[in-house]
């Protein structure tokens, strides 16, 4: 399949980029599908939507079922498609995406969400992850690296481009700089084993990178992850890391 959106180099391999599968997927990670993954492509630039139909219609697990020209559009699109997997721009007009991604996961819970943008600006990868994207992904990759993040997001994983994970993590450490509030409530206490996987995951590692790691099985890794998760009341590991960071429950140097 020719690459449309250009080449992306990841270092240590050429598998798309990943940050690690979220509680909703991590039980049924693996499983075979057996109805295609139903996708919904936002986007303000028609040619650019028209793209990713004609390369995601070459995949037989994947169906595009909709698309949408702004944030408001897609809302709308959203709650009478009930997509899987909602590919969506970060800036557009009338509606923004981030602003749109809360919305979406009103009308449509179960929908998943991807931004994939132009916009490397830390505080949109920030702000995206706060609305609810389990993926961040730059317009720069390749059209195959898309099918893959489709599928993986799909299975449960959060998926961010490389470049911007780093910058995730320079956000996070300049918002514990900016600001010293304490917690007026103890926060979770997770244990030693918890936060050593908390930090790997702040890494961009996914389960299997995590599992070698540590010497623990991949399964062991996901009954972390979830134990985190349920402990924090939160639902993806970006936000985890996002919250201990803010929390100060572990620092990056």
């Amino acid at each position: 399949m020719a690459d449309s959106f250009g080449p992306v180099h990841h270092p240590g391999g050429s598998d798309a980029p990943d940050c690690g599968a979220a509680s909703h997927g991590d039980s049924g990670e693996g499983a075979p599908r057996k109805e295609p993954i139903r996708v919904l492509v936002v986007d303000d630039h028609a040619l650019f939507r028209r793209g990713l139909e004609i390369v995601l219609a070459q995949e037989e697990d994947i169906q595009v079922v909709g698309e949408a020209g702004d944030g408001a559009e897609a809302v709308d699109k959203a709650a009478d498609l009930l997509p899987d997997i909602v590919l969506m721009d970060v800036r557009m007009p009338k509606r923004g995406g981030i602003e749109a991604c809360t919305s979406i996961k009103e009308v449509a819970p179960s929908a998943k969400i991807i931004m994939l943008t132009i916009s490397d600006e830390e505080a949109d990868l920030y702000d995206a992850i706060k609305a609810g994207a389990t993926g961040y992904l730059l317009k720069e990759i390749s059209t195959d690296e898309v099918a893959t993040a489709i599928r993986a997001v799909a299975d449960g994983q959060s998926q961010i481009s490389p470049s911007m994970a780093s910058k995730l993590l320079t956000e996070f450490k300049s918002m514990i700089q900016r600001t010293d509030d304490r917690r007026l409530v103890p926060a979770p206490r997770l244990t030693d084993r918890e936060l050593e996987v908390l930090k790997l995951v702040a890494t961009g590692m996914n389960n299997r990178d995590i599992a070698k790691e540590l010497f623990i099985s991949e399964n062991t890794v996901k009954n972390h992850v979830r134990n985190i998760l349920e402990k924090l009341q939160l639902h993806s590991r970006m936000e985890a890391v996002v919250y201990a960071m803010r929390e100060k429950i572990l620092e990056i140097r």
